[in-house]
């Protein structure tokens, strides 16, 4: 009789630990990286004036393009490291309609 209750006890006492947030640490997450990874001297290296295929070239393809007509292209980096935050970087580009870069918007990165 005592067996079994020692059994039952050990049974709730594993159910019980294991929604803390302790035990949620111990299980291993992988970092999840999406998007497209820029570093500040890749960014730096853009200027307005450049062509669509100077840009592609110094960057890689973007990881959106409008699908309305508009000449916008979107890079995305999003990070979610294991068990820390996310974090989202932006960098938006948009070009005329002869295909030259006119505006350079990126976005830090904003964590969630």
């Amino acid at each position: 009789m005592r067996c079994k209750t020692l059994t039952a006890a050990a049974v709730v006492l594993v159910m019980l630990t294991a929604g803390c947030s302790t035990f949620e640490k111990v299980v291993y997450r992988p970092d999840i990286n999406q998007g497209n990874y820029l570093t500040s001297t890749d960014v730096a290296k853009i200027q307005k004036g450049m062509t669509q295929q100077q840009v592609a070239y110094t960057l890689g393809t973007p990881m959106l393009q409008d699908p309305f007509g508009t000449q916008t292209w979107f890079y995305v980096f999003r990070q979610q490291p294991g068990h820390e935050d996310i974090t989202q970087q932006t960098l938006t580009l948009t070009f005329d309609s002869a295909g030259v870069l006119t505006d350079i918007q990126n976005k830090p990165a904003l964590t969630k």
